[in-house]
């Protein structure tokens, strides 16, 4: 198993007379603008803003853990930590393993980017390895080549061992934006919809503590609180709840 880091930082937080439940969480910590490690080295991002509010409304201590993606969900199985904020697309093959929470957002729009607007998507197309954009690619009849990193998905595109790379659209809106025109979305492929929403992940046994997020997560859907940090972090287009 890769060594888990422990996050700098980490929310305390009790209710009542006795102390919370602890629970630790996972993210991966480079995949902005959910996970990321900000300029003073501490996880950031939407995901680690929404899991400290859910943990306070759900009257559990938390800590993150940063664990890298291709061995996150074997390391929940193990018990190296409690729950997976990271990104994490519902889909029926990750079902077999663990079980999720309600979505904490609607299903998120992937897209293909590339060099030029009529790339060949059904050529060599990048992806992060065991996520469900993967899983798309290899089912499209396209070449997939699968990278351990989001940035290295990219990477192989400006280098041309991909003609294109297929993620999260709200993932690769900022690297197409910055880019200065090198990278563009590809003729009508920026608005796939793939899976069923980004969850919390937990083991199967775990229900008690699945009925503690889905409390909090349906709390601030009914409070309008998730769509509000849903466009803080992802802008006023978001698609929301």
């Amino acid at each position: 198993m890769k060594k888990l880091l422990l996050a700098a930082a980490a929310l305390t937080l009790t209710t009542g007379m006795g102390m919370a439940q602890t629970v630790r969480i996972a993210t991966e910590g480079a995949y902005p603008p959910y996970n990321l490690v900000n300029d003073k080295g501490e996880l950031d991002g939407f995901e680690i803003e929404l899991g400290n509010e859910l943990c306070k409304r759900a009257a559990l201590e938390c800590t993150w853990v940063s664990n890298d993606w291709d061995s996150i969900i074997p390391n929940l199985v193990s018990s190296n930590y409690d729950a997976i904020m990271a990104g994490m697309n519902i889909s029926e093959e990750r079902k077999k393993a663990i079980q999720f929470s309600e979505p904490y957002t609607p299903p998120p729009l992937s897209a293909y980017a590339a060099l030029s607007t009529d790339a060949n998507i059904k050529g060599v197309v990048s992806a992060q390895v065991n996520t469900i954009q993967a899983g798309f690619v290899a089912e499209s009849g396209a070449s997939l080549s699968e990278f351990a990193t989001g940035e290295e998905t990219i990477a192989a595109v400006r280098d041309g061992q991909a003609e294109a790379v297929f993620a999260d659209k709200d993932f690769l809106a900022p690297y197409v934006k910055e880019s200065n025109g090198e990278l563009v979305w590809v003729d009508g492929q920026d608005k796939v919809v793939v899976g069923e929403g980004i969850a919390i992940g937990m083991r199967q046994s775990d229900a008690e503590l699945k009925g503690k997020f889905d409390a909090a997560i349906k709390s601030m859907k009914d409070d309008g609180s998730l769509n509000t940090m849903i466009k803080k972090w992802f802008g006023e287009e978001a698609i929301v709840f």
